[in-house]
């Protein structure tokens, strides 16, 4: 470097540059204009902590609120569905060639329905009696009810609407719910 050029950044003769001062030549802790005192190099003094602290629940993945027995797996869930689809798509295709698609249609939601009604009244449809899983209300471990079974019924459709990625969900969810369950409050038990 020769002694005419102006160090790295600075401006030729030590002089401020046309913009006012140099600003890596401020001093950090200047004091603060808006008359707050000053800052310490980690954070004001006096400020409250962080909202949120207390109790959590520190319960391993896939392990059933207190006092209510194990979560069902996935392959237990993906069993159950497998079978209830199957009776679904037997009776709707029954009734279609007896008499029709519009009937075979409403047999169809009859027999959702039907499934709605079992699953809210006795914690199970035909395919979580056959694999043991029960459906239950997160909060409490009681049955669901009928309108809140129906509900959770329905609202499948919000887990097959990005391929079927509601329905993955309990694969990586700590209470291993279903985007349906997720919105009822249900767990799906294996007892």
């Amino acid at each position: 470097m020769s002694e005419n050029q102006p160090p790295y950044g600075g401006t030729p003769g030590g002089q401020p540059g046309p913009y006012g001062q140099n600003p890596y030549s401020q001093d950090p802790y200047a004091q603060n204009p808006y008359g707050q005192g000053q800052a310490g190099p980690y954070g004001q003094p006096g400020m409250p902590a962080y909202p949120g602290g207390g109790p959590q629940d520190l319960s391993a993945y896939g392990q059933a609120p207190a006092g209510m027995p194990p979560l069902a797996s996935w392959g237990w869930r993906f069993l159950s569905g497998l079978i209830d689809a199957v009776i679904t798509l037997v009776v709707n295709v029954v009734v279609s060639v007896a008499a029709g698609s519009t009937a075979g249609s409403l047999a169809g939601l009859v027999v959702l329905v039907v499934l709605a009604y079992m699953e809210g009244t006795k914690g199970q449809t035909p395919g979580k009696m056959a694999v043991g899983t029960r459906t239950l209300r997160e909060a409490d471990g009681q049955l669901l009810g009928f309108g809140r079974a129906l509900g959770r019924r329905l609202l499948h459709i919000l887990d097959a609407l990005a391929c079927f990625l509601g329905y993955l969900w309990p694969l990586w969810d700590q209470k291993r719910q279903t985007f349906a369950d997720k919105i009822v409050s249900s767990v799906v038990i294996k007892p």
